[in-house]
C-alpha cells in the first residue's frame, strides 16, 4: 500500500447502463484499492441523457467516487452545442477544454489519469476517429500527468494510413496498459514496446453479487443455457437491416430450444439507448419465436453489473455477443461461446485457450451453425470448466499487476520517464 487518500481521474468510460463499462469501473476500484491507502475516484465518463447521469448519480453505492461528465453536447443548438460548433472550425484544439471542462479542476491533484474504456483507441464502427481519447491524452499531458491507457485494446488504424502516422506518433505520450497480445503484437510492430505492458481486462476482477431485489424470483434451472444477443450485430450480419437480424436471431433461439431441450436464460448487458438496448432488441425477438414460455426465460433490465455476473455464473454454458458479458462468463469459468463481431472477441479468446474455436464470426451465425456449436460446448463443458479453472487465476493476476504497473510508474518523475 501507499500514498494515503490519492485521486485517481477514471475518464472515457461509457455509463453503468453498459454494464461492461460498470465491470471495468468496478474491477479498475478494485485494482487501485489493493495498491493505494484509501483512494479517491473521479469518474468522467459519456452520458445519452441529463437522466441517465443523474440516474447514474443517484444509484451510486460506493462513497469514495464522485461521478462528472464528458459533454459529448447532444442537445441540438444549445450553447454548448454553438460553441463547439464554432471551435471545430476557429479552433479545433480548444474543443478537448469543453469535453471535460468537469475534469479539469481536478488535474492538479491527481495522481494519474487512467483512460476507461476498452476500446475506445480503434477506428471503432464506420471508421470513427477516436478523437475525444486523443483530446484527453493531450490535455492531461500538457499538464504533466500520466496518462494510462487503462486495460484495452488499441489499433488497428491500417483502414486509414496517415491516421495510423499520427495516432502511433501519438501513443508514444502515454502509457498502454494492453488487455490482450494482439494489442501488443499490433504496437510491437509498429515500434511502440516501452511504454507497452501486458494486463488483462479490469472487469475479470469485478465480483458476482447475487440479486437481492424484492419481489423478483431468479430460481435458475439446472443446465441452463445463458444467452447474450444484441442489436449492433445487424451492422456485421444482416446489412444493417434490423426486421432481418431479428429474424434470425429467432431462428437462432428456436434452433437451440429445439435441438438441446434445455432451459434458455437470454441476459441484456448493454441497456439505456433504445437503438442500442440488448433488453428491448431481445423483447422484440421473444414476441416472434411461438410456444417459447415454459423454456425460454428474459432477463430483466434491473440488475446492475455484479447482479447480472452472479447470474450468468448460474449458467451450465454461456453465449455472448457482449465482450464484456463474455468475460463476466469466462471469469466465473462458465464454458463460453463468443460471436465475435470484432478483433477484440477472438484476441481475449486466442489468450485463454490459444485458439479461436469457441468464436463464432459474423459469416457463421445461422440457427444451424450456432446450435450446433451449442451442442459442441455442452459436449465439452467439463473440459473447458477444468481449462478455465486452471487458466483463469493466471488472467486475474494479470489484471490485480495493473496496479504494481502504476505503482512503478507515478514513483518516477515525469509521465514517460
Amino acid at each position: 500500500m501507499s500514498d494515503n487518500n490519492s485521486l485517481f481521474i477514471l475518464a472515457g468510460n461509457g455509463s453503468n447502463y453498459n454494464r461492461g463499462c460498470e465491470a471495468i469501473l468496478r474491477g479498475t476500484v478494485r485494482i487501485l484499492r489493493n495498491h493505494f491507502d484509501n483512494p479517491r475516484f473521479l469518474v468522467v465518463s459519456s452520458y445519452e441523457s441529463d437522466e441517465e447521469f443523474k440516474q447514474q448519480c443517484l444509484n451510486e453505492t460506493d462513497a469514495s467516487i464522485i461521478h462528472k461528465k464528458m459533454y459529448r453536447i447532444y442537445k441540438r443548438f444549445d450553447f454548448l452545442w454553438f460553441l463547439t460548433k464554432v471551435l471545430r472550425v476557429t479552433y479545433p484544439k480548444a474543443i478537448k477544454h469543453v469535453t471535460y471542462k468537469d475534469l479539469k479542476p481536478y488535474l492538479s491533484e491527481a495522481k494519474a489519469v487512467l483512460a476507461l474504456g476498452g476500446d475506445n483507441y480503434s477506428l471503432g464502427y464506420n471508421n470513427l476517429l477516436p478523437r475525444r481519447c486523443t483530446n484527453l491524452d493531450d490535455l492531461v499531458v500538457a499538464r504533466g500527468k500520466p496518462l494510462v491507457i487503462w486495460g484495452a485494446s488499441v489499433g488497428p488504424f491500417g483502414k486509414i494510413p496517415a491516421y495510423e502516422r499520427y495516432m502511433i506518433n501519438h501513443l508514444r505520450k502515454v502509457h498502454i496498459f494492453a488487455r490482450e497480445t494482439s494489442t501488443i503484437e499490433y504496437l510491437a510492430g509498429k515500434g511502440l514496446t516501452n511504454n507497452v505492458y501486458r494486463v488483462a481486462d479490469p472487469a475479470f476482477l469485478m465480483e458476482p453479487d447475487e440479486p437481492k431485489q424484492k419481489g423478483v424470483d431468479l430460481k435458475i434451472e439446472k443446465g441452463a443455457i445463458g444467452l447474450n444477443l444484441s442489436s449492433i450485430m445487424k451492422r456485421y450480419i444482416a446489412n444493417d437491416n434490423i426486421k432481418q437480424w431479428i429474424e434470425m436471431s429467432a431462428d437462432i433461439i428456436s434452433k437451440i430450444m429445439q435441438k438441446t431441450g434445455r432451459p434458455i436464460y437470454l441476459i441484456p448487458h448493454v441497456l439505456g439507448n433504445i437503438g442500442n438496448n440488448d433488453y428491448l432488441f431481445l423483447k422484440n425477438v421473444l414476441s416472434t419465436i411461438p410456444n417459447h414460455k415454459d423454456q425460454v426465460v428474459l432477463i430483466p433490465p434491473i440488475f446492475n453489473a455484479s447482479e447480472t455476473k452472479w447470474i450468468i455464473s448460474k449458467m451450465s454454458i454461456f453465449a455472448g455477443a457482449r465482450t464484456h458479458s463474455t468475460i463476466a462468463s469466462l471469469s466465473s469459468c462458465v464454458p463460453t461461446l463468443s460471436f465475435a463481431y470484432s478483433m477484440k472477441a477472438k484476441g481475449l479468446n486466442k489468450d485463454i485457450f490459444g485458439h479461436t474455436g469457441y468464436c463464432l464470426s459474423p459469416d457463421e451465425l445461422t440457427s444451424d451453425i450456432v446450435s450446433e456449436k451449442i451442442l459442441e460446448v455442452l459436449r465439452d463443458s467439463k473440459e473447458i470448466k477444468k481449462h478455465l479453472e486452471q487458466c483463469i487465476p493466471e488472467v486475474k493476476d494479470l489484471a490485480m499487476n495493473s496496479g504494481n504497473i502504476l505503482q512503478e510508474i507515478l514513483r518516477k518523475k515525469s509521465p514517460l520517464d
